[in-house]
């Protein structure tokens, strides 16, 4: 029963074992971490150690009662995995090291996790953030995405990689960070306002028409 399930924990397909996700804001770790997560990993013998589609670390195959003591011995966040909100924001490195970024996708990124994730919506979102084109962070099939061009970033909404895969639909282009801030905002408080428990961007958008979805977060 989903009420048994301990807090910060998935309940696994064998129902008797459970994984954890500690969150990893925009895939980075510290050594700290690193070390953490080594410690849990030998402590309890957790057998599974998986890097997630969302730059995140998923530890799988704890047992109830390791549950609430590995997150007193990681000392880190809870990663929401299944709850109906900002997941979290994948990022590229950007102009950080990577030679053809043009946009510093980590620094948007962090404040974008920092301002948004855990925020309440209708369903699950998922963020990408590309410092250029090649679009390594996913961006084009998130439910928000950002990708980085010289004159500015392009923002899209209501992409989906899942069962049934949509590109993002331009919202902006040539925006500065602070308003792509801003217009994330618009799009994820339209979303909420105006989207039924449970229906993704991607449906929301099919159903309303990016058109209305563009008049009401640009005026």
């Amino acid at each position: 029963m989903a009420e048994d399930t301990p807090s910060g924990a998935i309940l696994q397909r064998d129902r008797k074992t459970y994984a954890i996700v500690p969150r990893t804001p925009v895939g980075l770790v510290s050594p700290e971490v690193l070390d953490a997560i080594s410690v849990v990993v030998r402590k309890y013998k957790i057998p599974i150690t998986k890097i997630t589609s969302g730059q995140r670390l998923a530890l799988i195959g704890l047992q109830r009662e390791e549950v609430a003591q590995v997150w007193h011995d990681l000392q880190m966040e809870v990663g929401q995995a299944v709850e109906l909100c900002v997941h979290y924001v994948q990022a590229c490195p950007g102009t950080e090291v990577c030679k053809f970024g043009v946009r510093d996708s980590l620094s948007l990124g962090l404040k974008l996790e920092k301002l948004y994730v855990g925020m309440d919506l209708p369903a699950k979102v998922k963020m990408g953030v590309s410092g250029c084109p090649f679009c390594c962070a996913e961006s084009y099939v998130r439910d928000i995405g950002l990708i980085g061009k010289k004159k500015g970033w392009i923002l899209t909404f209501g992409g989906n990689s899942g069962g049934r895969p949509r590109i993002g639909d331009v919202i902006a282009e040539d925006i500065a960070d602070d308003e792509a801030v801003a217009l994330v905002q618009r799009c994820l408080e339209y979303y909420r306002n105006n989207c039924d428990k449970k229906l993704r961007t991607a449906r929301f958008v099919e159903k309303t028409g990016i058109e209305a979805i563009k008049q009401a977060v640009l005026k």
